[in-house]
C-alpha cells in the first residue's frame, strides 16, 4: 500500500510529503485545474524530489506525443489520464499508465481497461464513492476521492487498494497543502 499526494505545485510540498512517508507525488498538466503546474516551473525543481519516489504526470485528453515529451524532460514515471482516453491513444516509449475513472453513483461495477493500474475517483469535488466497488477489480487500484486524514483508514479497510491519492483532501488552499494534516493523512493510511 503506498501513498501518492496529488497537486504539487511546489517544491516545499513535494519534498515535505517525501519526508513524511509518500510513495508517489503527482502533477497536474491540464490548465483549467486550480492544481496545475507548469512544466518550466517544476523542472527547475523536480530533480531533488529522490528517484525512488514515483513522479505522476495527471493529464485530461492530452496527445500522446506531449505525454512522451514531458515524461523524458522531466523524468516522470506514470502518465495517469483522466480525460476520454481510449488505449489505442496512450504514450508509447514504455511509459506506464494509470487510467482514472469517475464513480458515479449509478455504478455497480468498474470498466475494465487495459492499463497498470485504475485511479477510481468519486463523483466530483472531493466526494467519496462506494468504497466497496474497488475491491471487486482485478486490476491494482489506487483509490482516490473524498479522502481525509479522517477517513483513510476505513477506505482501505474497505477497499483494499493498491493505493490512496488525495489533493484537496490535505490543502490549505488549491496548490498549497498544509503539512500537517498531508503528515496525519500519511501516517492514518500508512497505519503508522
Amino acid at each position: 500500500m503506498f501513498v501518492k499526494i496529488c497537486g504539487i505545485t511546489n517544491r516545499e510540498d513535494a519534498l515535505a510529503a517525501v519526508e513524511f512517508g509518500a510513495r508517489a507525488l503527482g502533477f497536474i498538466f491540464y490548465d483549467r485545474s486550480p492544481r496545475s503546474v507548469r512544466p518550466e516551473a517544476l523542472a527547475e525543481w523536480i530533480g531533488e524530489v529522490p528517484a525512488n519516489i514515483w513522479k505522476v504526470g495527471v493529464y485530461v485528453d492530452e496527445a500522446p506525443a506531449r505525454i512522451e515529451h514531458l515524461t523524458a524532460e522531466l523524468g516522470l514515471d506514470v502518465a495517469q489520464l483522466h480525460g476520454s482516453e481510449t488505449p489505442e491513444a496512450h504514450p508509447g516509449q514504455g511509459i506506464r499508465v494509470w487510467k482514472a475513472f469517475r464513480v458515479l453513483p449509478e455504478m455497480t461495477a468498474i470498466p475494465d481497461y487495459p492499463a497498470e493500474a485504475l485511479l477510481l475517483d468519486g463523483p466530483g469535488s472531493g466526494r467519496a464513492f462506494d468504497w466497496p466497488l474497488a475491491a471487486a477489480v482485478s486490476k491494482p487500484v489506487v483509490l482516490a476521492g473524498g479522502l481525509t486524514p479522517e477517513n483513510v483508514r476505513a477506505a482501505i479497510e474497505s477497499a483494499q487498494p493498491w493505493g490512496v491519492d488525495i489533493a484537496s483532501g490535505v490543502e490549505a488552499s488549491p496548490g498549497r497543502k498544509d503539512h500537517a494534516r498531508m503528515k496525519s493523512f500519511i501516517k492514518a493510511a500508512l497505519n503508522q
